[in-house]
């Protein structure tokens, strides 16, 4: 299929496609291009981490498309964070104590996971047509820059994937990471990445 000239929704359908047979995505997310597979397969999780050479002591993050979504995975959120995410200038990324239906590899040793609520069409999409989380991890080999754009993505990455989203690779707005809060078990917060 001519990935170039593919619409928005071809595009988002051969993505989620993929995702479910178990397969990895290269896409645009609300912060930078992420690598990304179902977040509930830990299959395609541990290809992730093959595909960035990570260890898995370090969790990945997964994006969902809205709060309701986020609660069949964390449960009750808190009054501080729903605050926190509904008046929040830019993406915000939130470790939730505790968490269910992920995959291992994407839970810490102490229960905790990390989710962000995606504003952006194309990755908000994709959650809401595969039904699950989406993994978000940045497309670079782990300890080496992220990659801002598109056209900085390495041919490693790209060819490690097993789909490339054709939307928004022109794309040259600059985008940085997303501040991180964590929330303790009592509902305080802490920030681990301003």
């Amino acid at each position: 299929m001519d990935t170039v000239n593919m619409t928005f929704q071809e595009d988002i359908l051969a993505a989620v496609a993929v995702m479910k047979n178990g397969g990895v995505i290269l896409y645009p997310t609300d912060t930078v291009w992420g690598i990304g597979c179902d977040a509930t397969c830990a299959e395609a999780v541990r290809k992730v981490y093959d595909i960035k050479h990570r260890t898995d002591s370090k969790a990945l993050i997964s994006l969902v498309s809205g709060m309701d979504e986020l609660k069949d995975y964390v449960g009750e959120i808190p009054d501080t964070i729903v605050a926190l995410l509904e008046n929040s200038p830019r993406p915000t990324t939130v470790v939730y104590p505790v968490c269910r239906n992920l995959a291992k590899g994407l839970v810490a040793d102490d229960g905790s996971a990390a989710f962000r609520i995606t504003s952006e069409a194309y990755s908000g999409e994709l959650c809401r047509q595969l039904g699950s989380p989406v993994v978000s991890t940045s497309a670079n080999i782990s300890g080496e820059t992220a990659p801002a754009i598109f056209r900085e993505i390495s041919q490693e990455i790209i060819s490690a994937v097993d789909y490339v989203a054709s939307y928004r690779r022109d794309d040259m707005a600059l985008s940085s990471p997303s501040r991180v809060v964590k929330v303790n078990s009592d509902g305080s917060t802490i920030i681990l990445r301003p």
